[in-house]
């Protein structure tokens, strides 16, 4: 099944980046976020995002952890979902996308998928679940 939906970014919070650093061409940071979502996939999450990112080109990669509370398509519940994508001046490639598997609760308790996020040139986030629901 899928869910679709778009999200904005309610809150970005950089942290510190644990431990000693290296030094690269291209400097890691750290944050926190929160996220709004509407549409198939309604409800917030808290995101752990990391990043490798250089503003002045726009290349970069980022990984993120999300823990989201919500409805898909109305069913309500939690679950972890992972992803990550390279930019290179453009567009995303090389994206990675999953759910957690055994990370969902109440109605979404078994959930696991895939799915992705795409950028609309009017900056618009869209998000979608590729999911099924195991009990």
């Amino acid at each position: 099944m899928r869910a679709s939906g778009t999200f904005k970014v309610a809150g970005f919070t950089p942290a510190p980046v644990p431990g000693p650093t290296v030094e690269t061409a291209v400097p890691v940071g750290v944050a926190t976020m929160d996220k709004q979502y509407e549409g198939d996939v309604a409800g917030h999450s808290a995101t752990l995002f990391t990043a490798a990112y250089d503003q002045a080109t726009g290349t970069g990669t980022y990984v993120a952890m999300e823990s989201f509370e919500g409805a898909l398509h109305g069913q309500s519940g939690s679950f972890n979902f992972a992803h990550s994508a390279t930019t290179s001046g453009g567009g995303r490639e090389k994206e990675f996308f999953v759910i957690v598997p055994a990370s969902g609760t109440a109605a979404l308790a078994g959930i696991t998928g895939t799915g992705g996020i795409t950028v609309d040139a009017d900056g618009t986030h869209r998000i979608w679940f590729d999911y099924e629901l195991g009990r």
